[in-house]
């Protein structure tokens, strides 16, 4: 968790998809990436998908970025990092101090995990979860370069009432006038924290 998000071509994510399609780093390495963009649907890990995060000259601008890292021993990419642990882990920490992304959503889905009559953890429903009030998820993550191309991860929290009884985890989500501070490399990410969105809506995914 979290591990697939929706991206649906709303007039707000519409302008960002674009950006990522026309930046200098999209074109020039178009013929050597593994998979071409997302622009719509349902995203997993490993997609190429549109990133927002803070240009060497400290712009605001829309990065098409691999989702995961690649870690030696761990037979598959991180989607995810934990906000408690991101700033003094390894793989994290250099992200959490001065490299900070926001990956714009439609929605993130997460399934209701509860327990099988052994005891153990097993995933029923899913669920398409989103802010209350917003257009947009969006979702806060940390990025740093592998092979020459930037990779990413969403951070997670403990959860919000409202998303409780599906997961003990949610992402990172912040209000869109919290994004310029967050990605700005400047800026302390603790003080961001509790500006955090956790008033959820969650809707039942048909079948």
């Amino acid at each position: 968790m979290c591990c697939r998000y929706y991206m649906e071509m709303s007039p707000e994510l519409r302008p960002i998809v674009e950006a990522a399609q026309r930046s200098r780093l999209y074109r020039n390495n178009i013929q050597k990436l593994p998979k071409p963009l997302t622009t719509e649907g349902e995203v997993f890990p490993d997609a190429l998908v549109p990133v927002i995060a803070s240009s060497k000259a400290g712009q605001k601008t829309v990065f098409p970025m691999l989702w995961g890292y690649h870690v030696p021993g761990i037979p598959r990419t991180i989607a995810n990092a934990r906000v408690e642990t991101a700033p003094e882990k390894p793989s994290f920490k250099d992200g959490w101090a001065a490299h900070r992304c926001v990956i714009p959503a439609s929605w993130y889905y997460e399934w209701q995990h509860t327990l099988s009559p052994s005891g153990k953890p097993k995933a029923g429903d899913k669920y398409a979860v989103m802010p209350k009030d917003g257009a947009l998820t969006w979702l806060c993550g940390l990025y740093r370069m592998e092979d020459g191309y930037p990779h990413f991860v969403v951070l997670t929290r403990e959860p919000g009432e409202s998303v409780a009884f599906l997961h003990d985890r949610m992402p990172l989500i912040l209000p869109e006038a919290e994004i310029d501070n967050w990605i700005d490399p400047k800026r302390n990410p603790h003080m961001l924290l509790e500006a955090a969105l956790t008033d959820m809506v969650c809707e039942k995914e048909p079948g």
